[in-house]
């Protein structure tokens, strides 16, 4: 599916959150350390709940690592300083969605770097940011929307009423 990479992620909860998103996309998740609680932290897995076996989770020490251990990959990298919107690329199977820590986003030395890639989810006011784990799950829905929800479950059901027709 995708991969998501979190640079530095701060906030236990945010990652676990987004393992579980992860897990109902099949997406692979990218650390980049320095990592700002243990991975063991309780709230990390609670937030994930019983989801961590369904996720790839593949740890670097720093965000040139990713780059040289995924040398053919096509980067997004999504900031509020951006110039286009998340919905004005075309994303394609296996693309790395790339987001900051919650406290500062990514650096802006790597966003200038990459600044055609870079891309932004739409805000009104003067909002400073939506909650990572938002991000990504709007991020990634918007990628699996585009590439047909691949795999996707379609199919709901009812469990303990019959639906009137």
């Amino acid at each position: 599916m995708f991969n998501i990479v979190l640079v530095e992620p701060e906030i236990p909860q945010n990652t676990g959150n987004i393992v579980r998103t992860c897990a109902a996309t099949g997406c692979r998740l990218h650390l980049v350390r320095p990592l700002g609680f243990e991975v063991s932290d309780k709230y990390l897995k609670r937030a994930g709940l019983d989801y961590w076996h369904f996720v790839d989770i593949t740890y670097y020490d720093s965000v040139d690592e990713l780059f040289a251990k995924n040398p053919d990959g096509k980067f997004y990298f999504f900031s509020t300083k951006a110039a286009k919107t998340h919905s004005d690329v075309t994303y394609r199977e296996g693309d790395f969605l790339v987001f900051g820590k919650e406290t500062r986003g990514l650096p802006e030395t790597l966003l200038a770097e990459h600044y055609k890639d870079a891309v932004r989810i739409p805000m009104i006011g003067e909002i400073r940011s939506l909650n990572l784990a938002n991000s990504v799950a709007i991020a990634v829905y918007e990628a699996w929307r585009q590439t047909g929800y691949a795999q996707g479950n379609f199919c709901g059901r009812l469990r303990s009423v019959t639906p009137k027709e």
